[in-house]
């Protein structure tokens, strides 16, 4: 059975491209610099921040930009702006958690960028059995090796484990190091054209949909004859 199912944050556990573009803007604004088009933002949607600031930004000071976008992230996610989880994406985890299978998430961000979803107190924490993130782990997606600080610590084999995600880095880290693959699509950012079928199997419109989807890799047992 899926003993295991892997969360991607963005776009995926919560919607964040747009709150990540206006949180960015509001930090170039305070540089004097002008505002990233949302085209270029999209084009880079996905790759670690500081990867991709010297495309929707050519010229910045990274070191600058490093410590007033923490400052601007702190101020965001106090007012609700930034990493807002749908209570019924809460309400698929929990369903998860009580089917006995274990919830991860596993994301290309930086630590002090998910800081604030390691608190005890975070409504993740009594949901979440891990969370995996660039201080912890050696590889960013879509390199397969991103899987193998969660796959050693667990001991999971990775057929048994499935990684929900909204890309198709995502889908090719997934496959790549043998997992099942669920495409989420809600962010509307992305089509199932985007992705590799090799590695995907099953795309949902809505994150709650995964719960089915899981459902649906569990291999079913035969019914013994009378």
């Amino acid at each position: 059975m899926i003993r295991a199912v892997i969360v991607d944050v963005d776009d995926t556990l919560c919607l964040t491209q747009a709150a990540a573009l206006a949180l960015e803007n509001e930090v170039l604004a305070e540089m004097g610099r002008p505002p990233i088009p949302p085209h270029v933002h999209l084009s880079t949607w996905g790759a670690p921040l500081l990867d991709a600031m010297p495309t929707r930004s050519p010229g910045l000071d990274l070191v600058r930009f490093t410590a007033l976008h923490q400052r601007a992230l702190e101020r965001h996610i106090a007012d609700g702006r930034l990493d807002v989880i749908p209570p019924e994406n809460l309400r698929a985890l929990d369903e998860f958690v009580l089917a006995g299978r274990a919830v991860f998430l596993l994301t290309s961000r930086t630590e002090d960028e998910v800081r604030h979803m390691l608190a005890p107190d975070h409504v993740l924490a009594t949901r979440v059995s891990g969370v995996y993130h660039a201080g912890n782990t050696r590889f960013r997606k879509p390199d397969p090796r991103a899987f193998d600080e969660l796959l050693t610590s667990t001991g999971l084999p990775p057929t048994q484990c499935v990684y929900v995600g909204d890309s198709p880095g995502d889908a090719l880290a997934a496959g790549g190091a043998g997992l099942h693959f669920i495409g989420c699509l809600q962010s509307r950012i992305r089509t199932p054209a985007d992705f590799d079928p090799r590695y995907v199997d099953a795309f949902v419109d809505a994150f709650p949909d995964i719960v089915d989807a899981v459902r649906q890799l569990d291999p079913v047992t035969p019914v013994s004859g009378g």
